[in-house]
């Protein structure tokens, strides 16, 4: 049985959903909508990786940002 009832990330690694969301908007738009440092100050793919993996507060902003604008990201990959 599925232990997670429909989770809209389910199946997507922090790394996928962050490099998506880097494509698709950069991290100065992300900067000024999601406020954490790590998009602002030198950011990068990895760095911010390692932020958001120790501070559950700002993985759940990022998480919420994705879900949020998923039809976006999706829809200019496609």
């Amino acid at each position: 049985m599925d232990q997670q009832p429909y989770n809209p990330l389910h199946g997507i690694t922090l790394k996928t959903l962050l490099t998506e969301l880097v494509d698709h908007f950069g991290f100065a738009y992300l900067s000024e909508h999601i406020n954490i440092r790590c998009f602002s100050n030198d950011p990068s793919i990895k760095s911010s990786l390692t932020f958001l993996r120790k501070t559950p507060w700002a993985r759940e902003k990022v998480e919420a940002f994705y879900i949020k604008h998923k039809h976006l990201v999706h829809h200019s990959t496609q």
